[in-house]
């Protein structure tokens, strides 16, 4: 058979193939597969691919299509792919790989990855770190300290395989954008080469909408396959996700299978991601999971006295004490009363003393001197509904986790400053209806129920706290 002849069959193929996939699935994964070569003493035939991505995508949903097209034109024959992936200004060409054989047992086997020769050196990208964010500014301590020591050996030491990839969850101000961002740029000091990437999850879906409207989807998911750490923040945010689920997926494989690194943070536990399929919940937690929890009051009092050196000011111990009680375990609460109270000290001529401590944390609420956050009503909340933090924030439908979510809601409002969108992105990336939906139900359950009631007063004793309407 001339090399013509093949090249004819497999148009034949593809002609077969349009007239019984979906339009959009053609122009998407069949239009990109070409013909390398058809060896006849092997009967053989070699296809290229542009990604592992398109493979897997035939190989998954248009299998018996594809095969029905192969053996009606060049009949029963070997089957394999050459997997050519795109990189920016470079390429690299993969072996060939069998998926079908005539004499098996079995109509399809397993594909095993593609041996790679060595690549061509690709040029630069911007990490998108916050280089202000290392290990040098990042304060050890109990709640922290598995997940930072951790965290510096995988920085330290990126081409192995132990602890990857590496999962951190915990709630949100615990320092764990501070600690990735740390991993990235301590790996980067020491591997300068390294395509060192982090990207919220937010990003990434956004990034991945573009491509898909653009019909670039090929190009992105060959981008993402360059990156030698990948850093994915906030993945809790791609629940019902499926597309972008799928397409991480495929990018997922392709660099733990060589070797990359993956590092992942949420704000829930593996187990409490509803809405993330099986199949990514079993790769995120192939590798370690670390669990980082909220700073206590001596760890709020060491962040506080280091920010406060790092950035040349002079804070009293009581000052420190004050705003060391009162933050909840939350960095970021900690950060933005030190850098609200040294812009009143710089515009108002003022030393940082109690009582300007005291004026900026007034702003930060609706109530006298109770400087409440959304963690300190979410606390409260936890503890008389018995319910964790990660499940409120989660997406549980259960009756017992949506009440004590309403309920936090209802008293963040009520409570403080913060605006119903903020309060809804700080529980659970929730939209402004659903936070305004929450607090009327707990207004309306309020007037109607006596034991409902109770407990709400309850909660509102504790964080003592009084009803601004009394």
């Amino acid at each position: 058979m001339q090399m013509k002849d093949s090249k004819a069959l497999w148009l034949s193929c593809l002609k077969y193939i349009r007239e019984n996939v979906p339009a959009e699935d053609y122009d998407s994964l069949f239009a990109h597969v070409s013909f390398e070569k058809y060896i006849v003493a092997e009967r053989r035939l070699i296809l290229q691919s542009p990604s592992d991505y398109i493979c897997d995508q035939i190989e998954k949903n248009f299998l018996d299509v594809f095969r029905t097209a192969i053996y009606n034109t060049f009949g029963k024959i070997n089957l394999g792919w050459d997997i050519v992936v795109v990189e920016p200004q470079e390429g690299k060409k993969g072996t060939s790989v069998l998926v079908e054989s005539p004499d098996s047992s079995t109509p399809y086997d397993i594909k095993q990855p593609a041996l790679q020769p060595k690549a061509a050196k690709l040029p630069p990208i911007d990490s998108q770190l916050n280089t202000s964010q290392t290990f040098r500014t990042f304060i050890e301590g109990d709640s922290n300290k598995l997940s930072r020591s951790i965290g510096l050996s995988v920085a330290e030491h990126p081409n192995t395989s132990q602890f990857n990839p590496m999962f951190i969850f915990g709630p949100s101000g615990c320092g764990k954008t501070h600690l990735v961002n740390a991993i990235g740029n301590r790996c980067k000091e020491l591997y300068p080469d390294k395509r060192v990437l982090y990207v919220s999850a937010r990003t990434f879906t956004t990034q991945y909408s573009q491509s898909t409207l653009k019909g670039k989807v090929n190009d992105f998911i060959a981008f993402y396959q360059t990156i030698d750490m990948l850093i994915v923040d906030d993945v809790q945010e791609w629940v019902k996700a499926t597309g972008t689920q799928d397409t991480f997926f495929h990018i997922f494989n392709h660099l733990h299978r060589n070797g990359r690194r993956i590092i992942l943070v949420s704000d829930r536990a593996l187990s409490e991601m509803e809405g993330i399929s099986k199949r990514l919940i079993t790769r995120f937690g192939c590798g370690m999971t670390a669990e980082m929890d909220k700073p206590n009051y001596q760890l709020c009092v060491d962040i506080l006295k280091k920010k406060a050196v790092r950035d040349g000011i002079s804070i009293p111990d009581d000052v420190v004490d004050f705003i060391a009680s009162t933050a909840n375990g939350s960095v970021r609460y900690l950060e933005g009363i030190l850098n609200s109270l040294m812009a009143y000290s710089i515009v108002y001529h003022s030393n940082l003393n109690m009582s300007l401590v005291e004026r900026v944390v007034k702003r930060a609420v609706k109530v006298d001197n109770s400087p409440l956050t959304v963690d300190d009503i979410m606390d409260k909340v936890c503890n008389e509904y018995e319910v964790t933090y990660n499940l409120v924030k989660g997406r549980s439908r259960k009756k017992e986790v949506v009440v004590p979510r309403q309920i936090v809601m209802y008293l963040a409002e009520k409570y403080t400053k913060i605006p119903v969108s903020r309060i809804g992105s700080m529980i659970g990336s929730r939209d402004h209806s659903t936070v305004l939906h929450s607090i009327a139900k707990v207004k309306e359950q309020i007037q109607t129920d006596g034991l409902f009631r109770q407990r709400v007063e309850r909660i509102e004793k504790q964080l003592q706290v009084k009803d601004k309407k009394s």
